[in-house]
C-alpha cells in the first residue's frame, strides 16, 4: 500500500508540474491584446465613425456597425495617440452621439485624410466627441444611452 501511495503521489506531482508548465507557456506565449474597442451598451443598432491623428495627420474612418450590446475592434494594436474622436448614430431610435470637434464623414464606408474644408471636398461635416485614453495602450469605449458614462479603460 505504501508503494502504491508513493507511486500515485509521484504521478500527481509529475502531472501537476507538467500541467502548470503548460499553463505558464500558454499564458506567456499569447500576445498581449492592445486595441481600441467600442462596445454598444444600448438596445439599438448604431453606426460609428472614428477620428484620430496618425503620422500623416488627421484621419476619419467609418462606418462600423454595432449590434445592440455588441463590441467591435476599431483599431488593432497598441494605441499611438492619447485622444480619439467618436461620432455615432442610432439606427433604430434616431439621434446621435456627437461633440464639438468637427471632422469629415460621408454616408457610406470611408477613410478621409484631413479635417479641413469637408463640405468643399464633397464630404459631410459632423461633431465628434473626444475620448481621452490617458495614454493607455488599450482602451474600450462604452457607448451608453444619454446621461451615462461614455468610456473606460
Amino acid at each position: 500500500m505504501i508503494a502504491a501511495s508513493s507511486w500515485w503521489d509521484r504521478i500527481l506531482r509529475t502531472t501537476g508540474a507538467a500541467l502548470a508548465a503548460l499553463l505558464v507557456t500558454a499564458v506567456t506565449a499569447a500576445p498581449a491584446r492592445a486595441d481600441l474597442r467600442m462596445c454598444n451598451m444600448t438596445g439599438s443598432r448604431i453606426g460609428v465613425a472614428l477620428g484620430y491623428r496618425d503620422a500623416g495627420g488627421w484621419v476619419t474612418e467609418g462606418w462600423w456597425n454595432l449590434t445592440a450590446k455588441g463590441c467591435e475592434t476599431l483599431l488593432k494594436g497598441a494605441l499611438a495617440a492619447r485622444y480619439y474622436y467618436v461620432f455615432a448614430v442610432d439606427y433604430d431610435r434616431g439621434g446621435e452621439w456627437s461633440g464639438r470637434s468637427l471632422m469629415c464623414t460621408r454616408d457610406r464606408e470611408f477613410t478621409i485624410r484631413g479635417v479641413e474644408d469637408c463640405l468643399a471636398r464633397g464630404f459631410d461635416r459632423n461633431g465628434f466627441f473626444e475620448v481621452d485614453t490617458g495614454e493607455q495602450k488599450s482602451w474600450t469605449i462604452q457607448l451608453t444611452d444619454p446621461g451615462r458614462p461614455a468610456s473606460s479603460p
